[in-house]
């Protein structure tokens, strides 16, 4: 991915700030020297229509105005494409302002660059079939309100208020109420637990008159606490036939295309919420914005499909048996389940979030908006950049959309951004994994830190920093000294200001790396690896991790293995190897994520993981970790089983009855094919009519 030919409009904001177009054309290798407008967005807007008279794209140095050049640039016939970058908050307003050119050079580099491939689309279908849950009262209320617009229903969770006059919309009731699905698809249970039948019942009111104790209410349901069993009501409703105390509970499903969800505890309780799905409790301003937004969720809609799955890479379970169950536990919005030995991902309950591929030991899934090469991309440019200009001890800090007013708060009433801190906006950080903040490392940079906005989910953040502790054990093993990788959670702008600027240089790697980062996350990690330990200051062959780490070995007991081989069967990575023609257990330790899955499979209980990162040449050489002399069949001379199972084997079963005889016996030493051989030609001569067969 190199560069694009953009024009650049460069403009000093009423000379807050200082640009040098002459260095900046130099290191950015620009055709000429852009020009420097100091109101571009006001009494200069000439030099942006100048800029749009040819056939290059142009590329404007500022955001603020960014609205108005786009409607400029629509007003102007076959204008170029135009993109924009900031400057002005991400480098140019800082207390070292003297010191951001290197920045604002690898920030314009960065925006040179193409935009990110596009990925599948994932559609949804809604007609604005609306089930609205709550009290009765507040749910009928705005039923009322939204059934000109949407085709409403009423689940009503109590019975304490009035229906409607007249039945312009079904009202239920229900409790052990479940949602499930997205936008177009929601499935809605319920227990109907009440012998009023809403769907029958008139509303005539003769049950409620008939009804001795007045068990019976203004919402037409009975109150078992009142209700003595005198069944008048029955009597009094026999022609319509809605009360039925046979009934008992019964159990509904209905589909819908949204839900408003008024219960005081949101019936899906999830830090991300699935699309089409309104929780705003009770807060009379929560739903009336929840109300409009319903309104807007009716037509055909489209977003990103933001993964990839290959379940061949899956570790996630072997013969009902489960071994990695991270992305399932991260997932903030519930759309990765097990599946048998893979797992299922529901495309549009994924929001995007990313926090599955940073766990994921073996890259099996992957986070596609944008992908890993992509964003490698980004920083690589970057941090060249940023040297060429004659930068130093680069930070490279990586934000989403919702901390961006953050890093724009800082810049306006504070010191801004550190010159050295070089700010790539990412779709989330909960994305950024071990592969990206190490290639960071071996790209030249000091330190990689990630800005968690206030609001992501504790589980993102915490296995962002899991993450984050195995690459620093592993730049600290190395000698790399200082913080290298960190995650940031700030709630306002004032405590990242503070933050930000106490980040103190760490040591980088001597020879900025070259190589390309890949989409298969463990062969970009053994780029990265391989480039730090060959540069790094202190040199370590192998480096003990935390358990939980995707690196490592296992160790057998030999006394313990027999050899079964089970485990070879359970491993998803063909770390564990059997050998064709003698029995024999290997190993290859770069496959290895240590999921456990041969561990839990052992039924000896022979094997345990070793977490670490090997880096010497062993890690890719298969090794032997257990064989056997191999026992031949004594009539045709093939090799099965192990000498030591057959021994065993011939030695318990020696003083059995059934192998009194001697040849029952022998049959144990023989192959499967002959085994059977040799019971038909006994039962033809009618030596014996033993028919056993032994699976060794």
């Amino acid at each position: 991915m190199s560069a694009i030919d953009k024009s650049i409009m460069l403009c000093s904001c009423n000379g807050t700030m200082r640009l040098d177009a002459a260095k900046l054309a130099e290191v950015l290798r620009l055709g000429g020297v852009p020009a420097v407008s100091r109101s571009l967005c006001r009494n200069e807007l000439e030099h942006f229509r100048a800029g749009l008279s040819g056939d290059t794209a142009a590329l404007v140095a500022c955001t603020q105005e960014a609205p108005l050049f786009r409607t400029i640039a629509d007003d102007v016939a076959r204008a170029p494409e135009v993109g924009f970058v900031n400057i002005r908050e991400l480098a140019g307003w800082s207390a070292e302002a003297d010191l951001a050119h290197p920045k604002i050079a690898a920030l314009l580099a960065m925006a040179r660059l193409p935009e990110p491939a596009p990925v599948p689309a994932v559609g949804y279908r809604s007609e604005g079939a609306t089930l609205i849950v709550g009290p009765l009262d507040a749910a009928v209320a705005w039923a009322e309100q939204l059934k000109g617009r949407l085709d409403v229903a009423v689940l009503a969770t109590d019975t304490q208020g009035t229906l409607p006059f007249s039945r312009e919309f079904v009202v239920w009731f229900g409790k052990s109420i479940s949602v499930k699905g997205f936008l177009g698809e929601f499935d809605v249970r319920w227990q109907e637990s009440n012998p009023v039948d809403p769907d029958l019942c008139t509303r005539c009111g003769a049950c409620v008159r008939a009804c001795p104790e007045g068990a019976i209410g203004p919402a037409f349901q009975v109150n078992a606490d009142k209700c003595v069993s005198h069944r008048a009501c029955v009597t009094a409703c026999a022609d319509i036939g809605a009360i039925d105390f046979q009934r008992g509970a019964r159990e509904r499903e209905e589909r819908f295309d949204l839900v408003l969800d008024l219960s005081r505890e949101a019936l899906i309780r999830l830090p991300h919420l699935p699309q089409g799905y309104l929780a705003p409790g009770s807060d009379a301003l929560a739903q009336s914005n929840a109300a409009r937004k319903l309104v807007e969720l009716v037509g055909e809609f489209e977003k990103p499909k933001y993964f990839d799955y290959k379940s061949r890479l899956c570790a996630h379970a072997r013969n009902a048996i489960t071994g990695c169950n991270k992305c399932v536990d991260v997932c903030s919005t519930g759309a990765i389940s097990g599946d048998g030995d893979k797992i299922k991902v529901e495309p549009h309950l994924c929001m995007g979030c990313g926090g599955c591929a940073t766990v994921c030991p073996s890259g099996a899934i992957r986070h596609v908006y944008a992908e890993v090469p992509e964003i490698g991309v980004r920083i690589k440019t970057a941090l060249q950049t940023y040297r060429q200009a004659g930068g130093q001890a680069a930070l490279m800090l990586l934000y989403s959309e919702a901390a961006e007013p953050l890093l724009l708060e800082t810049a306006r009433i504070g010191r801004g951004l550190p010159a050295r801190v070089i700010p790539l906006r990412v779709h989330n950080t909960a994305a950024i994994g071990l592969d990206v903040a190490l290639a960071a490392i071996a790209y030249g940079a000091s330190q990689c830190v990630i800005l968690s906005p206030d609001d992501q989910p504790t589980s993102y953040v915490e296995a962002s920093r899991a993450q984050f502790a195995i690459g620093q054990t592993i730049l600290g093993a190395l000698g790399y000294e200082g913080e290298h990788l960190a995650v940031l959670a700030a709630a306002d702008a004032r405590q990242f200001e503070r933050a930000i600027w106490d980040y103190a240089p760490a040591r980088s790697v001597a020879h900025a790396a070259g190589f390309a980062l890949t989409a298969e996350k463990r062969t970009t990690l053994e780029f990265v690896f391989e480039h730090l330990a060959s540069h790094a200051p202190r040199r370590v062959d192998e480096i003990a991790l935390p358990s939980g780490a995707a690196w490592g070995a296992v160790s057998l007991d030999k006394n313990k293995c027999t050899l079964c081989l089970s485990c070879v069967g359970a491993c998803p990575e063909s770390a564990l190897m059997d050998t064709p023609d003698v029995p024999r257990l290997r190993f290859l330790e770069r496959n290895c994520v240590q999921c456990g899955l041969c561990v839990q499979t052992c039924p000896e209980g022979a094997l345990s993981l070793i977490p670490r990162l090997l880096l010497t040449a062993e890690v890719r050489r298969d090794r032997t970790l257990n064989e056997a002399e191999p026992f031949h069949c004594i009539k045709c001379g093939k090799p099965f089983g192990t000498r030591q199972m057959i021994d065993n084997m011939t030695a318990r079963l020696s003083g059995h009855a059934m192998f009194a005889g001697g040849q029952a016996l022998r049959r144990i030493q023989m192959c499967a094919d002959c085994r059977v051989v040799d019971m038909m030609e006994d039962g033809l001569s009618g030596k014996g009519s033993e028919m056993t067969v032994f699976d060794t």
